[in-house]
C-alpha cells in the first residue's frame, strides 16, 4: 500500500532542532548523502551542518561535477540508442563512491544501522547500490525529489533521458516495503504547476495540509492556497518547467519541484510525503525565497525520520 501525506508552508510540522539536537556522542544512526545529477560534494555542505545539528553523523559521497561526464560512456553502447542501457559499466564510478561513503558511515555507526539519503537521481541510485551491494545495515532510504518513476511509454515528444537506466531499476531492484526494519521515505516538492506548451489550464491551484491521525494513509486534504494567482492563464516559466515534467512522467501541468514531477518522486511501497513550496536544487535556491529540500525549515519537516 502506498502511504502519503502532503504538507504545507501554511501549516508546518511543530518540530524544532532543540527537541532533537544532542550531544555529538548521540546514538543516531549515521546518514550518507548521495548527490544527484550534475551536483558535487560541496552543494550539500549546509545539509551535513545542518544534520550534525541535530546530532547525526554525515558523511557525504564524494562526488565532483565534472565526474558526470563519465556518464557519456555509455554513448559508444549501443544500448543506449535503443533506450535499454544497464547502469553497469556508465555508473560504476558512482556506486564505488557511494560504497566508500557506506564504508566510512560504517565506522561511525559501530555495528549500527545506517540512513542513506539521496537526492534526486542519487535517489533511484541508492535503490541500485542497495541491491548490488546489499542492504543488511541499512535501516533508511529517503529520497528528495528523485525520479523513480520511468517516463511511460508510447507517449508523444516523450524521450527517456535516463536511456534505459530507470527502467533497469523497476524490473531489477526490489520493491519498496515500508518495514521498521527497513523504511522507505520518499519526499517530493510542489514548488510549481508545469502547464502545457499550447493553451490554457482551467485546473485550481491547491495547496495541502497533513491529515491529522494515527497512521499514514493515502488521503488527503487540500485547501485553496490564497497566496497563488487565481488567473488560469499559464505563464512562460510554468509552460517552459511544465515540458520538462513531460519528459519525466508524461504530463505537463502537473505539480513538481521545478525539475521533478510530484507523481514521479513518490514511490509505490514507501511512505510519501509531499511538501508545499520546495524546490529541486540546491544550486539556485534561496533558503528564505525559494528554499530546497536540504534548507532548514524543510528539513526541520522530514527530520525526524532520521530520527526514529
Amino acid at each position: 500500500m502506498v502511504m502519503a501525506m502532503l504538507l504545507s508552508p501554511l501549516k508546518p510540522l511543530a518540530y524544532s532542532t532543540s527537541a532533537f539536537s544532542q550531544d555529538p556522542s548521540s546514538s543516531y544512526r549515521p546518514a550518507v548523502l548521495l548527490p544527484g545529477l550534475g551536483n558535487n560534494s560541496a552543494d550539500y555542505k549546509k545539509l551535513e551542518v545542518t544534520l550534525r545539528g541535530y546530532g547525526v553523523s554525515t558523511v557525504v559521497a564524494k562526488v565532483a561535477r565534472i565526474d558526470w561526464l563519465r556518464n557519456a560512456a555509455g554513448l559508444v553502447d549501443p544500448n543506449y540508442w535503443r533506450g535499454t542501457l544497464s547502469p553497469r559499466p556508465v555508473l560504476d564510478w558512482y556506486l564505488k563512491r557511494v560504497d566508500e561513503a557506506v564504508t566510512e558511515a560504517r565506522e561511525l555507526a559501530q555495528g549500527g544501522p545506517l540512513s542513506l539519503v539521496g537526492h534526486s537521481a542519487g535517489g533511484w541510485l541508492a535503490r541500485l547500490y542497495m541491491e548490488e551491494y546489499g542492504k543488511s545495515d541499512i535501516s533508511l532510504l529517503l529520497t528528495l525529489g528523485t525520479p523513480h518513476q520511468p517516463p511511460p511509454k508510447g507517449v508523444s515528444g516523450v524521450i527517456d533521458q535516463t536511456r534505459g537506466l530507470l527502467y533497469y531499476v523497476e524490473k531489477n531492484c526490489s520493491k519498496a516495503v515500508y518495514t521498521p526494519e527497513l523504511k522507505y521515505v520518499c519526499i517530493a516538492g510542489r514548488y510549481l504547476q508545469g502547464a502545457r506548451l499550447f493553451g490554457n489550464s482551467s485546473e485550481s491551484v491547491d495547496s495541502a495540509i497533513p491529515i491529522e491521525s494515527l497512521e499514514p494513509s493515502s488521503e488527503v486534504a487540500v485547501i485553496n492556497d490564497v497566496s497563488t494567482s487565481t488567473s488560469t492563464t499559464p505563464t512562460l516559466r510554468a509552460r517552459f518547467v511544465g515540458q520538462g515534467y513531460k519528459q519525466v512522467c508524461g504530463q505537463a501541468d502537473v505539480w513538481g519541484d521545478g525539475v521533478v514531477p510530484e507523481v514521479s518522486a513518490h514511490l509505490e511501497g514507501a511512505l510519501n510525503i509531499s511538501i508545499d513550496g520546495v524546490y529541486h536544487s540546491p544550486v539556485g535556491s534561496d533558503d528564505i525565497l525559494r528554499p530546497w529540500y536540504g534548507s532548514p525549515a524543510i528539513v526541520e519537516q522530514w527530520m525526524h525520520h532520521l530520527l526514529s
